[in-house]
């Protein structure tokens, strides 16, 4: 585990990476923000009134003397970045009711990011997911191509490392979105220096049984081929088809995956869940996450019950996505 944070650093430093924390009054943020401060891998940015997050900092004895502290209520830019958010939402919103929800700290701190002038955000310390989601949503938006966010968990135990996904976001996601998901997931692999082997995950393996619920995942699968044909993916696979190379070499002795897989495509999020929770608590494995992917800035939501540990390393796994 300490590796793969110390590869994470290395790969960001230097890089002059902005993260906001729009939740700039609670504790566990302004005790990470300090440390970050401190080694100087990356540029925080707080969201608060400022005479009050230095006084919480004071408390801590965290110094904030290189952070930069936005108040919604006084920020310079604030006409700017109201029309910005204006256009943005097409006419959904009036400039009067942008103004007001301007000043909830993560739209302020989501605009930042689509401003540029942060590089991604971290929430949902204080925040439900919802009120870290729905800005990004709204705001940054899903890449082209990307109809759906989604999240992640890095599985780690000793040097096992895998790719667990969607475990977080899409209830019943569609052929098309598993698609997008696997090559999303891909792409977090590499950042974590995981050369993606990708199972399309099912109670069937190659056609073993046949329902709507697998003709899904093989429809998922020759599209992904077609989206990104240079990825090593394929299914449907059972778990054990995937990972184990004896249960292969019976079940799918031509797949290209020979039960060496390491990114699991589950099926919906109540399997991935489920999936990532018993590794978690059966497995002994570390569950790192969720990280959200498929955004065109990076945005990543805390659970509220997080520690200052938690903060730091997910500011990591934000600017690295920054890069």
């Amino acid at each position: 585990m300490a590796d793969l944070f110390t590869a994470l650093k290395n790969k960001i430093s230097g890089k002059d990476i902005k993260i906001v924390f729009p939740e700039g009054l609670d504790e566990r943020i302004l005790t990470a923000v300090g440390r970050l401060t401190e080694e100087k891998v990356l540029k925080p940015i707080v969201v608060g009134k400022k005479e009050e997050v230095q006084k919480k900092a004071n408390e801590l004895n965290v110094s904030l003397d290189d952070v930069e502290i936005f108040d919604p209520h006084e920020y310079e830019g604030m006409d700017k970045m109201v029309q910005a958010f204006v256009e943005r939402r097409k006419g959904k919103v009036t400039e009067e009711k942008a103004r007001e929800i301007l000043l909830d700290e993560n739209y302020f701190g989501t605009m930042l990011v689509y401003l540029k002038k942060a590089d991604g955000l971290v929430s949902g310390a204080a925040h439900s997911t919802a009120d870290t989601v729905r800005p990004a949503l709204q705001i940054i938006k899903t890449k082209k191509g990307v109809k759906k966010t989604s999240g992640v968990f890095i599985m780690v135990r000793g040097e096992e490392k895998y790719v667990f996904a969607d475990c977080a976001i899409n209830i019943a996601p569609d052929s098309q979105d598993l698609a997008e998901i696997a090559i999303e997931s891909a792409n977090t692999a590499k950042m974590f220096d995981i050369e993606p082997r990708i199972a399309m995950l099912s109670f069937s393996t190659k056609g073993s049984a046949k329902s709507p619920e697998t003709e899904k995942v093989v429809e998922a699968v020759k599209l992904a081929k077609e989206m990104a044909p240079h990825l090593t993916l394929d299914g449907e696979f059972q778990f054990d088809a995937a990972f184990v190379p004896s249960v292969a070499a019976k079940k799918a002795p031509d797949s290209v995956i020979k039960g060496d897989a390491n990114v699991f495509i589950f099926p919906s999020l109540e399997a991935g869940n489920i999936g990532y929770k018993i590794a978690q608590r059966l497995g002994n494995f570390e569950a790192i996450g969720p990280i959200l992917q498929g955004l065109n800035a990076p945005v990543n939501d805390l659970s509220r019950g997080c520690s200052a540990e938690d903060v730091y390393k997910l500011a990591f796994i934000t600017a690295a996505q920054a890069l």
